[in-house]
């Protein structure tokens, strides 16, 4: 066997078809089904929906604005309302001194997200089928990145280890340990009898919050998973119904809610990030430059 062959291996039949009978009461497996194997490592339909979904995206983003230009076109305009959209909302969140930094990460968690939320209702997606050869049963040819449990984990770990990034760049590690094991309290205004016991009280509230830290890309991932994978499974079961357009009003309510879970996975990553670096951006400023900041115009 020539050598490129017992690299990219397609454990397929070549001739796809339409969804079979089963495919409406079976709904979407539970797991990715490799298309074929890079070496050892499996190309699962997921990761093929997400590779083309990235790259149709960036391809027509590049084409609608071309060469940006003072007076922007039609397409610039819209993509210059979006990126303007998302910075105005999250720089109050996680705060003007690592907004410029954690913008890019987030619009892009944002536009990933949501298109590969959406590909869920493009032609062809989870309505195609092919027969693997391995196992000679029926599997999807193309499936939803995010209705890949592998998918929705590998956003949650990206998002959790830029968040640990821009806590440590822009807060510190000193800052970040007092603001999870710190006493609250108020020294000058809080009785001495109360407030140093409240190390301890304060301590065991930090432990508890390192948990919901860490239990964070869990949360992340399973929430976009069970959405997504829940609302392919929906429009399986409501696919045999086609009398006077009936499914319709579902393709309307995937598209809300692959919106939604983009824009809350974004604005949860936002608060994060924000919850321990948008603490007093004035202490970290040179002196004098509040009194120029509440300056009247």
């Amino acid at each position: 066997m020539p050598p490129f062959k017992k690299l990219l291996s397609l454990p397929l039949l070549l001739a796809a078809t339409s969804m079979p009978a089963f495919a409406a009461e079976s709904g979407v497996a539970p797991m990715a089904e490799p298309l074929f194997h890079v070496g050892p490592l499996p190309v699962t339909n997921s990761m093929v929906t997400s590779w083309t979904v990235a790259l149709v995206f960036i391809v027509v983003v590049r084409l609608v604005i071309r060469k940006p230009k003072l007076i922007p076109s039609r397409g610039q305009a819209v993509v210059e309302n979006l990126v303007e959209s998302v910075r105005t909302l999250i720089s109050p969140i996680v705060g003007a001194k690592v907004a410029p930094y954690a913008f890019p990460l987030l619009i892009s968690l944002f536009t990933f997200i949501l298109f590969q939320n959406w590909s869920g209702l493009f032609p062809g997606v989870g309505t195609v089928y092919v027969r693997s050869q391995t196992t000679g049963e029926w599997m999807e040819f193309v499936r939803p990145g995010n209705a890949d449990m592998n998918g929705t984990i590998a956003l949650a770990l990206v998002a959790f280890i830029s968040w640990f990034y821009f806590i440590m760049r822009y807060a510190g590690p000193a800052f970040v340990l007092k603001d999870i094991f710190g006493n609250k309290a108020n020294k000058k205004e809080t009785p001495a009898i109360i407030y140093y016991p409240l190390f301890l009280i304060f301590f065991a509230a930090g432990l508890i919050e390192i948990i919901s830290i860490f239990f964070r890309p869990v949360s992340l991932s399973f929430r976009l998973f069970g959405n997504i994978f829940g609302g392919e499974n929906l429009m399986h079961a409501m696919s045999g119904i086609e009398k006077w357009g009936l499914p319709a009003p579902f393709y309307f309510l995937e598209l809300l809610i692959g919106f939604v879970q983009a824009f809350v996975f974004m604005l949860l990553v936002s608060v994060y990030i924000g919850l321990i670096c948008n603490h007093g951006d004035g202490h970290h400023d040179e002196p004098g430059q509040d009194e120029h900041k509440e300056a009247p115009h």
